[in-house]
């Protein structure tokens, strides 16, 4: 059974604004709850005085505006900011606020590029596909940022794949992943790519499509081949499970 977490009474009168994201702040567990969904977004906009300030006078929690200002004074880092917050909250666990930190160490020596698909997959991971979608496509519509490999902006179409094909638009999705195998010509993008184009084709288009290219026939026959053990080993009393592992195939995972 869970432990009972008491969240704090305190509600401000005026609300801390977030400016970057226009975003109005009332109580201690909300600010808590930007920091560790958004965290690819803490910047100046959060760790500054003002915010200092409202913690100390709308919040009335002197200690931790001391904590926050101490560390400001003596340049702290934004992790180390942040997780003041986060420890006087009271709400996280050991294991939880380690694992908070090590994102925001991650984040920290990260290219904005790759903050911004953080952002993407994040979302995606979220269940919130048509903004992720939109988050991957402003990476690959941007100048290309030079300092990242190339192997980067494969995997942002790869992830693109997946966004496109969890809302079945495998056309869309198809494409996706054929621009990611030949850029990072990893085998589980041809798979993925070789599996959209048997869902949206005719089976004459099909038929023509595995006619081009041996690696493609290939591809198919173990499609086909993992699916025929799917049958044998997964008992069809049980769709869920037979969902599960579809799910794990085509996603990529083991």
């Amino acid at each position: 059974m869970g432990s009972l977490i008491l969240c704090h009474s305190k509600r401000a009168r005026q609300p801390y604004e977030i400016t970057r994201v226009h975003k109005k702040i009332y109580t201690l567990e909300e600010l808590c709850y930007y920091i560790c969904n958004f965290p690819y977004l803490i910047d100046h906009t959060l760790v500054n005085r003002k915010l200092c300030d409202w913690i100390e006078e709308e919040l009335e929690k002197e200690g931790l505006a001391k904590q926050l200002n101490d560390c400001m004074k003596s340049h702290g880092s934004a992790e180390q900011f942040v997780l003041y917050i986060l420890k006087d909250s009271g709400i996280y666990t050991a294991n939880e606020l380690s694992h908070i930190e090590g994102t925001l160490r991650q984040l920290k020596n990260q290219k904005d590029v790759e903050k911004r698909k953080y952002k993407a997959d994040s979302l995606l991971q979220n269940g919130e596909t048509e903004a992720a979608i939109r988050g991957y496509l402003s990476i690959l519509h941007d100048e290309r940022d030079e300092s990242v490999e190339p192997k980067f902006y494969g995997k942002v179409y790869g992830c693109l794949g997946t966004a496109y094909g969890r809302l079945f638009l495998y056309r869309e999705a198809g494409e996706r992943f054929l621009s990611a195998f030949q850029i990072c010509e990893e085998e589980s993008m041809l798979r993925a790519y070789v599996y959209c184009c048997r869902q949206y084709m005719t089976v004459e288009e099909y038929e023509a499509f595995l006619s081009k290219h041996e690696v493609y026939r290939e591809t198919d026959g173990y499609l086909v081949e993992r699916e025929k053990e799917w049958e044998n080993q997964i008992s069809i009393e049980d769709p869920e499970k037979i969902f599960r592992s579809y799910k794990r195939f085509y996603s990529g995972q083991k």
